[in-house]
């Protein structure tokens, strides 16, 4: 009897934690498994790639958890430099093209889309400029990378080499911190009211002044009209709305958007942010015969009830490992998310969990919002530092909605309680009788989180008296 041949398109995360598991539940002679990666690197950490430029991670290959040769050696076909152009679900192949432009179809029984999120590149003139990176793969950071420590050994002595960063989410908030640290002198563009739009605007306000006690120039409220270049055609300065900003290096951080076009182009469901649309098992609706996971599937918000696009790697490895089971004849299933991330800048931390106000909002929802400012340790005990804490809560229930936490250490993954809290559905009131562990060192007697519970158990009986 021959064997199955699963074919995976897409080379991180989601996509060869799928080939290997299944090659961990399937022997070779049961299940032939083809995976094919357009880049030259696999298995790597993209979230790490400006602690890197940073100097906090030493080497790029500290970021590649498997290399293609150890993926190989365990029994799987990789294919670098190899797109896949086309899908053909109804004659179950793909068509791919090498880096010689050789094209070629290959058959499956079961295909696997992991083909990732691609950054925002508007049309503005000079976006595709030299001097001009985005900061998605491992070959972007490469890029960028190479390009700063040329500069930076070209650079006249005495400047100060210049930086400008277009996007304060959480890729531009990063970028902008390594940049500083490599010395360069860094203005930061948003259009939107604050750094950081996963935060509510009075949070964000926190993380932008941080940002500038770093030596940033943060300019928000404006809107890039385009990049400027020399007479090399080279990037030099950031057009706005409201004036000019020279540049010796310009790092786009606008987001991301599912990378989606080939299953689009196939016919495949996709959601409102053009995310691929699956049920629990990460099997593509509406397809028997093939699944999706990573950056270019949607899934199901455990808070709003909707699906929405969350590109993280926590996600995406989770999904390759569901992904793989279910291919390989095993079961498993993905729940949801309810929008868990956390980041820093300098020693600042910054969390976020559920929803925002503006999203309550959005759902219809009726809500009260709390803010209170606590310490991360016993207020008496040495490096007891402030945090602020933001909770929302549904008005009718008391349900928790949602929380936003930015403070120094100690700060951020205290997230984590609230993130439980709501996927487990709990009200305000149910969470402070959460118990915590405390001691001097780690905490108040009162936890922020639990602080910041009761002053939202009080604003809902407030609203419901």
């Amino acid at each position: 009897m021959a064997a199955e041949r699963l074919v995976v398109v897409g080379g991180d995360a989601a996509g060869m934690a799928a080939a290997s598991r299944a090659r961990r539940l399937r022997k070779p002679d049961e299940l032939e498994i083809v995976a094919f990666e357009r880049g030259r690197f696999t298995s790597y950490s993209a979230c790490g790639i400006p602690y890197w430029i940073g100097g906090d991670v030493g080497e790029r290959d500290d970021l590649i958890a498997r290399t293609p040769q150890e993926h190989r050696e365990r029994g799987i076909d990789l294919r670098l430099h190899t797109e896949v152009t086309e899908l053909d679900l109804d004659g179950q192949r793909v068509r791919t093209r090498d880096r010689d432009g050789r094209g070629q179809w290959t058959g499956f029984d079961k295909l696997v889309l992991a083909t990732g999120a691609r950054p925002l590149r508007p049309p503005l003139d000079g976006i595709d400029a030299p001097g001009v990176h985005g900061v998605q793969s491992l070959e972007d950071g490469t890029a960028l990378f190479d390009a700063l420590e040329q500069q930076e050994s070209g650079a006249p002595a005495g400047r100060e080499p210049r930086a400008v960063v277009v996007g304060a989410g959480y890729i531009g908030v990063e970028m902008s911190e390594a940049l500083v640290r490599r010395g360069y002198r860094v203005t930061v563009l948003d259009r939107a009211e604050q750094p950081m739009t996963t935060l509510d605007p009075d949070m964000g306000a926190l993380v932008r002044e941080a940002m500038c006690g770093m030596g940033m120039d943060v300019r928000t409220g404006e809107a890039v009209t385009g990049i400027l270049t020399d007479g090399r055609g080279h990037a030099r300065a950031v057009a706005t709305d409201e004036g000019e900003y020279p540049a010796d290096v310009v790092v786009l951080g606008l987001g991301v958007r599912p990378e989606t076009s080939l299953a689009g182009a196939a016919g495949l469901p996709l959601g409102d942010s053009g995310g691929l649309l699956t049920d629990p098992t990460m099997r593509v609706r509406g397809r028997a015969d093939v699944w999706a996971g990573g950056d270019c599937v949607e899934v199901l918000d455990l808070v709003s009830g909707r699906t929405r696009h969350i590109a993280l790697g926590t996600h995406a490895n989770k999904h390759g490992q569901i992904i793989g089971a279910n291919v390989a004849g095993d079961y498993g299933t993905f729940p949801g998310v309810v929008g868990t991330a956390v980041s820093k800048v300098c020693d600042l931390e910054i969390a976020r969990t559920g929803l925002l106000e503006q999203q309550a909002d959005e759902l219809g929802l009726r809500w009260v919002s709390t803010t209170v400012e606590a310490t991360s340790r016993a207020g008496y005990f040495p490096g007891a530092a402030p945090m602020h804490v933001k909770m929302l809560a549904e008005v009718r229930t008391g349900r928790l909605l949602g929380v936003q936490i930015v403070g120094r250490e100690g700060a951020g993954k205290r997230v984590d309680i609230a993130a439980v809290a709501l996927t487990a559905r709990m009200t305000v009131e149910q969470l402070t009788a959460l118990d915590l562990g405390y001691a001097p060192p780690f905490s108040p007697v009162w936890d922020p989180v639990l602080v910041a519970a009761r002053k939202a158990v009080s604003a809902v009986r407030g609203h419901t008296l």
